[in-house]
C-alpha cells in the first residue's frame, strides 16, 4: 500500500476507533455489558466496511480513473445498504443490545465519513502534472494581439 493510501486510511481509522471507544463506553454505562458488546461489534463492522471501501476506491482511482466518481457513489450506497442489512439481521438478537449495535454503526460511519472528507481536504494533491513542465512548451494558439 503506497504511503499516501496508508496515511489516508490512518487519518480515517484512528478518529473512528476513538469514536467507537466512546460509543462502547456510553453504551456500557447505559445498557450494560451487552450494550458495550453491541457498540463494539457495530464500530468494528463499520470500520471494516469503510476500510475495504476506501481500499477499493483507491484501487479504482489508480486503475480505472474514468469510473472513479461512479464507483464512489455506488460504493457508498452499497456500504450503507450492507450496514443497514446487518442492523436488520441483528435486530432481535440476544447476543448484544441491538440499539447499541445500531448506534455503534451510525457513530462509526458518520465519524469515518467526516474524517475521510477532512483527510481529502487536507491532502496535498497535485492539480497539474509536474512532469509536463519539463516537456516542450506548447505553441501559442488562438488570436494574438
Amino acid at each position: 500500500m503506497p504511503s499516501n493510501d496508508a496515511r489516508n486510511l490512518l487519518q480515517c481509522a484512528v478518529p473512528t476507533a476513538a469514536a467507537g471507544a466512546v460509543a462502547v463506553a456510553v453504551s456500557g454505562v447505559v445498557a450494560g455489558g451487552k450494550g458495550a458488546v453491541g457498540a463494539a461489534v457495530g464500530a468494528v463492522l463499520a470500520i471494516l466496511f469503510m476500510g475495504i471501501g476506501l481500499f477499493v476506491l483507491q484501487w479504482t482511482a489508480k486503475t480505472l480513473p474514468q469510473l472513479f466518481q461512479a464507483m464512489g457513489l455506488m460504493l457508498y450506497m452499497a456500504q450503507l445498504l450492507l450496514l443497514l442489512l446487518f442492523v436488520a439481521l441483528f435486530k432481535g438478537t440476544s447476543l448484544f443490545n441491538p440499539k447499541a449495535f445500531a448506534a455503534g454503526i451510525v457513530v462509526a460511519t458518520v465519524v469515518w465519513m467526516a474524517a475521510q472528507a477532512r483527510a481529502h481536504m487536507k491532502a496535498k494533491l497535485f492539480y497539474i502534472d509536474p512532469d509536463s513542465a519539463k516537456s516542450e512548451k506548447p505553441e501559442k494558439t488562438g488570436p494574438s494581439s
